[in-house]
């Protein structure tokens, strides 16, 4: 019982700390709602408001991450978050700790994309001839319903289609449109595909 008191007391803490953080921050209206702000209660157990309060007070104290319009962990680096669109049912993304963002051009995450902890999104890399210039940036797509796993890079131009499996430590230098497979590797290459129809893997 008492266990029960204590979570509930944290809850309805995270709950009405976080609609105050969210009215004083930047973080906008439009990425406060979907699966992440709804749940038992009317929402007080959700964790979207516990990663507004924690993400807010952890960046600032850190001074990073403080320009982006909705929560992001401490833990990971985000440029350019104009650049990034993405469905604010996959909020999770943004606490996988270690990953690297760079959003100098556009990147695209698909509805029901998982980022595994540690992957790095690279729109532009340095100048070959001058590494204290970038090379002019290339959009990143990931369609829906993707898997990045850890610890892998997903480089500039790449887009992956739909239901796309990219393996552990693997480095994505060109694009997979057709989705409905696995990747791995380095460069990733083709593994296996998934049939499209039933997401069951073709025999």
């Amino acid at each position: 019982m008492l266990r029960f008191m204590r979570r509930a007391a944290a809850a309805l803490y995270y709950y009405v700390l976080g609609h105050i953080v969210a009215w004083c921050s930047r973080y906008q209206a439009k990425y406060r709602h979907g699966r992440w702000f709804t749940g038992r209660c009317g929402g007080v157990n959700a964790p979207g408001w516990r990663w507004i309060v924690k993400d807010f007070f952890n960046c600032r104290r850190l001074d990073v991450n403080t320009d982006i319009p909705w929560p992001v962990s401490a833990r990971q680096t985000v440029l350019h978050p104009e650049n990034i669109t993405f469905d604010p049912d996959d909020l999770n993304n943004f606490q996988s700790p270690g990953c690297y963002i760079q959003a100098i051009g556009p990147i695209a995450i698909g509805r029901g994309t998982y980022i595994a902890p540690n992957v790095g999104l690279i729109t532009s890399n340095h100048n070959l001839a001058n590494p204290d210039e970038h090379a002019p940036p290339q959009p990143i797509i990931l369609g829906e319903q993707c898997w990045i796993g850890m610890n892998s890079m997903i480089l500039p131009g790449v887009e992956l289609g739909p239901h796309t499996v990219v393996g552990a430590g693997a480095v994505v230098t060109k694009s997979f449109p057709e989705g409905f497979c696995v990747i791995a590797g380095n460069p990733a290459r083709l593994i296996k595909k998934v049939n499209n129809s039933d997401n069951r893997e073709e025999k």
